[in-house]
């Protein structure tokens, strides 16, 4: 039995979701990075002397990520989807504590949308690029 090959999306029905999940992408990984900053800073009852070595364990692999992201790198945006998953992890681990619910709802809802967003990103941008090289 002969696989029937799915054609691709035509490029004007790509572009508008190109950009779409890009800017949420954006948005979304800079809001998680402005979460942890106001967090670990304002409030989180951290001794100073041990505050600014767990913001940079956290903030770490997001400033590596950031220049693919900001360049509009698909890979950059999968690889992304695999770091964001250990920010949903603290998210979720932190909403089981009432003193930081809100922190992991929100931290959890952040992740979320940046793994989405840049899942659909890098799906559309490889869909994107084929087309581009002429294939169906």
């Amino acid at each position: 039995m002969a696989k029937t090959v799915k054609p691709l999306p035509t490029l004007e029905w790509l572009q508008p979701r190109l950009k779409a999940s890009r800017v949420i992408s954006l948005v979304s990984f800079f809001s998680l990075a402005a979460l942890l900053l106001v967090w670990n800073l304002g409030y989180a009852n951290v001794p100073a002397t041990l505050l600014w070595v767990i913001l940079s364990v956290q903030l770490a692999p997001l400033l590596l990520l950031a220049p693919g992201l900001l360049l509009g790198n698909a890979r950059a945006h999968a690889w992304t989807c695999f770091v964001v998953n250990l920010y949903f992890i603290q998210g979720v681990l932190a909403a089981f504590d009432p003193s930081k619910a809100v922190y992991g709802w929100l931290l959890s809802g952040l992740s979320f949308s940046l793994f989405c967003a840049a899942l659909m990103f890098t799906r559309w941008r490889f869909q994107y690029e084929r087309k581009l090289a002429g294939e169906n």
